[in-house]
């Protein structure tokens, strides 16, 4: 039996030797490559914090101690310490496996789910403050990255700590990189403190505590090597310390014992306590440590060299797609402005940012300043395109609104990862973003059925004076070739695929392609005569297609990659009551609960009621209701007012 597999709880890591522990990282790094390697996920987050997981379960107590992990994306080692090295972990990310993040729900162990960035810090001093107020012992450990400092969140959270309590560990794990590159000005503080010669700032109580340990002169003396002068040693106070926080470091992050002596300390620490970790993003890997971007989060891959194993010949995905058509439009305009928040790479503006880097701005983990810097690019004429995923957008809502919308300024918002993306799970899907954007004034929200769809959106978006908002979704398009020239869409105007005369069913973008397939099933087997109408619009509706369609059939579907609370769906029956039409409606989308991680799309549309059978089951039951009537009731007009959803 291996180390690892003898794991059973954090108390087996603390019964190991030094040279156990050496051999638990090495099976470590190699049960998280091998998993990944046939299910994808974050590899190199967590192939970086592998030692500093283990130093924090020799130490301290979870689950009675609670350690939070920003985004928790860098959570696999922790899995694997606290009794979930199982079949689960084989099934990391896939149906019936564990999540990719940590969740309150899947173990004690787990004290606080996350997803986004920037969320710990002020959780921890939740936590911290509770725990004061109920007079325990408990330790509270938030494990943050460099990235988050970018994020106001965790600033807000800095600027509260030292007037909040007294007992506090922060270790901010330090390897210079979000998703992508790091950057800004924090980024290079970072950089500047821990190449100082005097960078390691020492309290009186800190010697001491580390000269009455085995190899605490060793750090010691690490530590001060550089030192030529006295006045060297008197650095300058930290950022942190202007925080109140006593700064420990930076402490190499892939010295166990050095960690385990730090910690130590800081556990007995009066005041709240920040350790500077620097860690390397994929250690252990060599392909990791060369392509830590594409290692952050990636795709199922060989082993051995590193590539990905996706399908050869699959169509473009719609990041690249998007990619593209900006390096295009930007190339003619000048004043088109691609801007990112920590996601050139996943978004595909890497390639704006390759090809024309003055029209292109990563601006970190800051969606709302992204937002605001939109804002302002746009009131001097300039032409702002702001590519973020759906699930990260909400973060912005209030500088959309605020900033945004009421002062009608022509931002273009791409939210990509609009609907599901099944492995990451319930902090991940874009399955709210026409619920909290279609409430707003001004908006214009759009979603294509297809890549040559997504490129017009974008042209007629940039030609637009007004707020526009184009969802797509994450993975392949659909292979269709792209117009030489974009053409510019009517706002408002949807487009009729096919007639019918029984049901018409209006969808938005990937439900296209189920909607057509659903028309033919239905005509094939049951004789209905179905139309299907690709929407194109959230908002506004095509309001003189929609009265004309239910003028000439008896049953409206609605299909959306959304939430039906607030979706499409309930746009279309808004619009309806404006206009005083009675119509029977029935939505297909998703029900009111989070939907959890899996295998794939068509799994989770399988346990949520929405797969092909089960809608097709469905609107054929809902049509038969519908003639039964119209058979018992010939002479009347129908007059009722039927809403189905899901779940």
């Amino acid at each position: 039996m291996s180390i690892l597999d003898s794991i059973k709880c954090p108390d087996d890591v603390k019964a190991l030797n030094d040279d156990e522990l050496r051999v638990l990282c090495l099976e470590i790094r190699q049960r998280i490559i091998n998993v990944t390697s046939k299910n994808g996920g974050h590899v190199g987050p967590n192939l970086g914090v592998v030692e500093l997981t283990l130093a924090l379960h020799k130490v301290f107590d979870s689950p009675t101690d609670r350690f939070i992990f920003d985004v928790s994306h860098q959570g696999y080692v922790h899995k694997l310490l606290t009794g979930r090295n199982n079949g689960q972990f084989d099934n990391l990310r896939k149906t019936d496996g564990t999540s990719g993040f940590l969740s309150r729900s899947e173990s004690s162990h787990d004290c606080y789910g996350a997803g986004h960035a920037g969320t710990a810090l002020s959780a921890a001093l939740g936590m911290a403050v509770a725990r004061d107020k109920m007079r325990k012992k408990d330790h509270i450990v938030a494990i943050i990255g460099d990235a988050a400092l970018t994020c106001g969140i965790t600033m807000e959270a800095l600027n509260n700590i030292a007037v909040s309590t007294n007992r506090l560990i922060v270790v901010l794990n330090d390897n210079e990189w979000s998703i992508s590159k790091n950057v800004g000005a924090i980024s290079k503080y970072l950089n500047e403190l821990i190449t100082n010669k005097a960078y390691n700032r020492f309290h009186d109580d800190l010697k001491s505590f580390l000269n009455k340990m085995p190899g605490g002169d060793s750090i010691i003396n690490f530590a001060s090597k550089a030192k030529k002068e006295a006045k060297d040693f008197l650095v300058h106070s930290s950022l942190f310390e202007k925080y109140d926080l006593r700064y420990l470091g930076p402490i190499d992050g892939h010295d166990l014992d050095v960690l385990v002596q730090y910690l130590t300390f800081a556990k007995q620490s009066d005041r709240p306590v920040l350790l500077h970790v620097m860690t390397v993003k994929g250690n252990g890997y060599e392909a990791a440590i060369n392509h830590p971007e594409k290692f952050h989060g990636t795709s199922p891959f060989e082993i051995k060299t590193g590539k990905s194993l996706g399908s050869s010949g699959a169509p473009p995905k719609y990041q690249d797609v998007f990619g593209d058509a900006i390096v295009n439009f930007a190339e003619k305009d000048k004043s088109i402005i691609g801007i990112t928040a920590a996601m050139p790479g996943g978004t595909g503006l890497i390639k704006l940012q390759e090809k024309i880097p003055n029209q292109f701005y990563d601006v970190g983990i800051a969606e709302e300043h992204a937002v605001l810097f939109a804002a302002g690019l746009a009131t001097y004429g300039m032409k702002p395109v702001v590519t973020i995923y759906s699930t990260f957008l909400q973060r912005a809502i209030d500088p959309i609104i605020h900033d945004v919308c009421i002062q009608k300024l022509p931002v273009v918002f791409c939210m990509d990862r609009a609907g599901l993306s099944p492995n990451d799970g319930a902090t991940h899907h874009g399955l709210f973003d026409i619920a909290y954007l279609r409430c707003v004034p001004e908006t214009i929200i759009m979603q294509p059925k297809d890549e040559d769809e997504l490129v017009d959106m974008m042209w007629t978006s940039i030609n637009t004076e007004q707020p526009t908002f184009i969802r797509y979704p994450r993975g392949s398009a659909e292979g269709i070739e792209i117009k030489l020239k974009p053409q510019k869409i009517k706002i408002g105007e949807a487009e009729t695929l096919c007639s019918g005369k029984n049901i018409i069913i209006w969808a938005l973008g990937p439900w296209i392609n189920d909607a057509l397939l659903l028309a033919e099933k239905l005509t094939k087997e049951n004789g209905i005569s179905v139309g299907v109408v690709n929407a194109r619009f959230a908002k506004p509706i095509d309001k003189t297609l929609l009265i004309r369609n239910v003028q000439d059939c008896a049953l409206i579907v609605t299909m959306e990659d959304h939430v039906l609370s607030g979706g499409f769906g309930s746009a279309i029956l808004e619009t309806l009551e404006e206009n005083e039409i009675a119509a029977k409606v029935l939505r297909i989308g998703w029900p009111d609960n989070f939907v959890s991680h899996g295998s794939s799309v068509d799994d989770l549309r399988k346990a949520n009621g929405i797969d092909s059978n089960s809608v097709f089951n469905l609107v054929l039951n809902r049509y038969k209701k519908i003639s039964d009537k119209q058979s018992n009731y010939s002479n009347q007009p129908i007059v009722e007012d039927v809403v189905s959803s899901l779940g």
